[in-house]
């Protein structure tokens, strides 16, 4: 009896296996974790500091030899006032001089709120953000095996689900809300859905000029007021102001001024296919791309100096044989982490896909797709990697069990990205001495492997790392099968509620919102 004290005491006793395995599976410090945002990636440069030169250069002859067509009477006045010149062919070009002012003024460093402060997103030098983008007009249901078109019920629940995976540090509009067929509504559907299912920052864009006061009177509800709102606007737009080939597309681009003028930041997309709407060398696409994109900067700039943009170099890749877009091929991923030093180049903060899988469903073929050009934009220094995760068919599909999936694989490319710690203490050989010379031989158990575990390894949440027998004995389970376990789990549990019923009524009283109330 008094053995059997003896040991219940030994199990209690502080610093007792038990206590060390509880430490252990305590959430760490953010400081602490083995990956987190805004890691520092730059490891990876596919250019040498000479063809980043050259880019460069070839850029400023674009646009002050071919410009760019098209812009609205708003922004050739913005533009023309900065001293861009208007051409009798109606282009505006632009001098080298006027866009290195612009880029002098332009800022540097930005921060993306989220509704959560916890979640906002510090952009500066090569630290890497991941998350999911996109305008995917099919949901990809992995229990049939078949796609349908997407619902605003769909773009709230990946919102959700985005909530609660800590590798996707924002959530942008993934999916349109084919189920609303007023343009009006979607766009205030899609704000809505997307703030109501996470605290993240939130990404979106919009049809058409006229939605914007909606919109940002909308944001101002959600926010508490528009004071609160420019304080910590918690919304970006993302912007497509160019049509590549250097054509400014007008409504986007009156769009885009009515977001400077609303406090909103903006992705200045640029968003051309290499071999279809930008040239097919690789090289030549990320020229077309910064050109277009310095023209942004210009156009900013010019409207309102330091406004918080986003540098979104984005060149899609086409498959030659068809034409037909290719995603997940290794070119994507090639241009994606080409564009990431010049982001770097000009100091600007930047974005671009990464991520998208020519896949139809979250299988291999998927996994390779997605991982490359992830890995590659991460260790790049990506500031902004958008696309990251869910996205199929070339774009076309999205799919919440790949969400999932994505956290893990997200998971792993954020340990690459921080790359080995080497200090006195990781470095020193103490440890090796006292296990070879004076201990057991291995070190499994030792204090140093202990202390790591949490800070130095990270570990799959739905991945399965069990031996064969193992997996045997738990029922053999599937990847894809746990993938929709979880996302009903999170499905399932009540929502956290993003927007206090008080607002959501009165959003409900002035906005047509398709979405239910909550419990409803």
């Amino acid at each position: 009896m008094v053995q059997a004290n003896e040991a219940d005491t030994a199990r209690r006793r502080p610093g007792g296996r038990a206590a060390r395995v509880a430490a252990r599976a305590a959430p760490l410090p953010d400081a602490m974790r083995p990956v987190r945002a805004g890691l520092s990636g730059g490891q990876y440069k596919p250019l040498a500091d000479a063809d980043v030169l050259r880019i460069h250069n070839a850029a400023l002859d674009a646009i002050e030899q071919i410009g760019f067509a098209d812009a609205p009477p708003s922004g050739v006045e913005i533009l023309t006032g900065a001293g861009a010149i208007l051409g009798d062919d109606g282009r505006i070009r632009m001098p080298r001089a006027l866009v290195e002012d612009m880029l002098a003024v332009a800022a540097k460093d930005i921060t993306l709120c989220g509704r959560d402060p916890r979640h906002d997103l510090h952009l500066s030098g090569s630290k890497v953000h991941f998350g999911t983008a996109g305008a995917a007009v099919h949901l990809v249901d992995c229990e049939k095996r078949e796609y349908r078109e997407s619902k605003v019920q769909d773009l709230y629940d990946a919102a959700r689900i985005t909530d609660h995976l800590d590798n996707v540090h924002f959530f942008q509009r993934c999916m349109v809300c084919r189920d609303i067929p007023d343009n009006f509504e979607m766009d205030m559907n899609t704000i809505y859905a997307c703030c109501a299912g996470t605290s993240k920052h939130v990404g979106t864009s919009f049809v058409e000029p006229s939605h914007m006061a909606g919109a940002f009177e909308l944001l101002h509800m959600i926010a508490g007021g528009e004071e609160q709102w420019r304080a910590r606007p918690f919304v970006s737009n993302s912007n497509c102001f160019v049509v590549p080939p250097m054509k400014f597309a007008t409504e986007s681009c009156q769009v885009m001024e009515a977001c400077i003028r609303g406090g909103m930041p903006v992705l200045l997309l640029s968003a051309g296919q290499a071999g279809a709407t930008a040239p097919a060398p690789l090289a030549t696409a990320i020229v077309q791309a910064v050109a277009e994109c310095l023209a942004g900067v210009v156009y900013v700039n010019a409207m309102m100096p330091g406004h918080p943009a986003v540098f979104g170099t984005w060149p899609f890749v086409s498959d030659l044989r068809t034409g037909a877009m290719s995603g997940g091929s290794g070119e994507q991923a090639l241009l994606s982490a080409g564009c990431a030093q010049m982001h770097h180049f000009y100091g600007l903060p930047g974005g671009a896909a990464a991520g998208m899988a020519d896949a139809k469903l979250p299988d291999m073929q998927a996994g390779w797709e997605q991982a490359i050009s992830n890995v590659m934009a991460g260790l790049a220094g990506l500031n902004m990697v958008y696309e990251s995760v869910g996205m199929h068919a070339s774009l076309l599909g999205f799919s919440m069990e790949s969400l999932i999936l994505g956290d893990d694989m997200l998971g792993q490319v954020l340990r690459c990205v921080r790359g080995i710690d080497v200090t006195e203490e990781t470095i020193g050989i103490e440890t090796m001495r006292s296990v070879c010379l004076d201990g057991p031989g291995h070190y499994l158990g030792h204090p140093q492997t202990l202390s790591v575990m949490q800070t130095e390894y990270i570990y799959p949440r739905v991945a399965d790392r069990t031996s064969p027998k193992e997996w045997a004995e738990n029922g053999r389970p599937d990847l894809l099968e746990q993938a929709i376990l979880t996302k009903r789990r999170i499905l399932d549990a009540p929502p956290a509620v993003h927007i206090d019923s008080e607002t959501d009524a009165a959003i409900r009283a002035r906005f047509k919102i398709h979405l239910p109330v909550t419990g409803s």
